[in-house]
């Protein structure tokens, strides 16, 4: 019984100390990053062309009239 605590123990340690997924991690953090600076991005180009596309609307329309 003591040998399986044993093994039990030594998997435990061996996973606490193990650093497989840290890269992962950090690639995910990263992609989110870039995400919401692209979602942040798009929607400050839709707000521009918005205005820009009021003003030619406006302009076109005091100008044919």
């Amino acid at each position: 019984m003591n040998k399986v605590f044993l093994r039990l123990f030594s998997m435990l340690r061996s996973l606490a100390t193990s650093e497989c997924g840290q890269d992962m991690v950090e690639y995910a953090l990263v992609v989110a990053l870039v995400a919401f600076a692209a979602t942040a991005g798009v929607k400050k180009v839709a707000t521009g062309l918005n205005t820009a596309y009021s003003n030619v609307s406006v302009t076109l329309g005091t100008n044919i009239t």
